[in-house]
């Protein structure tokens, strides 16, 4: 396999430690510069230029990009893809997880655990998010920050206010978060590589520090996490469509959350902590894709007039619930079920005699009319009722769930003279 790593710092130990690997299991690879190319555009040529000249043909590229320079180091990924050669990670789920805001967005119609998280830009919608989110103490984030660099934790609802208002007048992007207090100074970071965990290390921040990361002086320790860990950590990947990714994850209550989903996560830290290869295994997956890459459905199974992959959901009252898929008659219509979701689950390529249930979504490739039909009307999906009297308080998921009555679990400041309780 003749690799790229693209790197602006081939110094770094991670990098170092790609490279070794590689080299290691025979492979031929080079680091490159991701600041160092040119992107030339032409009809049918996309082409790549490094160092003034023109780059040679590679068959995997592992991105490497650091925040300040996303922008053009998404736009040389992207070049690659444009050029068949087989990225690590997409441009597109670097972006996606590089944006806390827009990382939390797309993670949050799954069903995965996240803190509860809010975004606000006018002032006057700064407290009722506080609130909304469980009131003080209460986690700021820039949304674009790193390694703990713009993570804050106030413990009261004027100092967030002050804490919002001075970075939004600073031109600054930020998140309002519920504070997971279980968690306090305490969290894991996952490393999956394909579709499964290679590596984990549970992150403890010292003395007063609450962020754990490593560059904020926090110390690790190996850990095996459990199913429920791994399964989560690994499709948060997924659903952001990263293949190599750090996954950081909350221990909360009622299971993990996750805070966040690094597209370059280092490797000295999580190396250093279990003793595994971790190098070693991004390469031979690396190695196993350029054999056996894997395709991207949506674009690959489109090229049919007529014909894609659509998403058909079952609801409540559906003539499909209690059929199996053979019964529903979808493979008479020339309709294949790719996956089916059921809850959390993932069912690949299920059997013709799998019991379809109420809330399933069949991923499905067939005639795109037909599944157009098979999809009902677009229903608004019913909201949480607000606690009377109290603005836009949360609620107990649970609580409303089981009993169908509403437990406010935050109440005002000027109701009580308190911060919330």
């Amino acid at each position: 396999m003749k690799l790229a790593i693209l790197s602006c710092s081939p110094k770094s130990y991670s990098t170092r430690r790609l490279r070794e690997a590689a080299i290691q299991r025979g492979h031929n690879v080079k680091v490159l510069n991701t600041l160092k190319f040119a992107i030339d555009l032409e009809e049918g040529a996309p082409d790549l230029y490094y160092r003034q000249k023109r780059l040679s043909l590679y068959d995997a590229v592992l991105p490497r990009i650091g925040a300040s320079v996303t922008y053009y180091g998404t736009a040389v990924v992207r070049q690659f893809e444009q050029m068949d050669v087989f990225c690590a990670n997409s441009s597109a789920s670097i972006l996606s997880s590089r944006d806390k805001l827009r990382s939390l967005q797309i993670l949050s119609r799954h069903h995965i655990g996240i803190p509860q998280t809010t975004f606000v830009r006018d002032k006057k919608d700064v407290l009722p998010a506080i609130a909304r989110v469980g009131g003080a103490p209460v986690v700021i984030k820039l949304i674009e920050g790193t390694q703990g660099i713009g993570v804050i934790l106030a413990n009261s609802i004027s100092t967030a206010a002050g804490i919002v208002e001075l970075l939004q007048s600073q031109k600054q992007s930020v998140l309002i978060q519920k504070f997971v207090k279980e968690s306090k100074g305490r969290d894991i970071r996952a490393f999956v590589v394909g579709d499964r965990v290679v590596g984990a290390m549970r992150r403890v921040a010292q003395g007063q520090e609450f962020r754990s990361n490593v560059h904020r002086g926090g110390v690790t320790e190996p850990v095996i996490l459990d199913e429920v860990y791994r399964e989560t950590a690994v499709r948060a990947a997924q659903i952001l469509g990263l293949r190599v990714a750090g996954v950081d994850l909350l221990e909360g209550k009622d299971g993990p959350q996750i805070m966040e989903v690094n597209s370059s996560p280092g490797l000295e830290g999580i190396e250093g902590c279990t003793q595994l290869d971790i190098a070693g295994a991004i390469i031979d997956y690396l190695a196993a894709q350029v054999n056996f890459p894997e395709i991207d459905l949506r674009q690959r199974l489109t090229v049919s007039s007529g014909y894609g992959v659509a998403e058909i959901h079952i609801p409540e009252g559906s003539e499909y619930i209690g059929t199996t898929i053979l019964e529903s008659g979808l493979r008479a219509k020339d309709i294949v079920v790719l996956t089916l979701h059921r809850h959390t689950k993932v069912i690949p390529n299920p059997r013709a005699n799998r019991e379809l249930l109420a809330g399933d979504r069949l991923l499905c490739f067939g005639k795109l009319d037909l599944m157009r039909d098979m999809t009902p009307a677009t229903v608004r999906r019913k909201r949480r009722p607000k606690v009377k009297g109290l603005p836009d308080l949360p609620v107990a998921d649970e609580v409303y769930k089981e009993t169908g009555k509403v437990e406010p679990i935050a109440i005002p400041a000027e109701k009580t003279g308190n911060e919330h309780e």
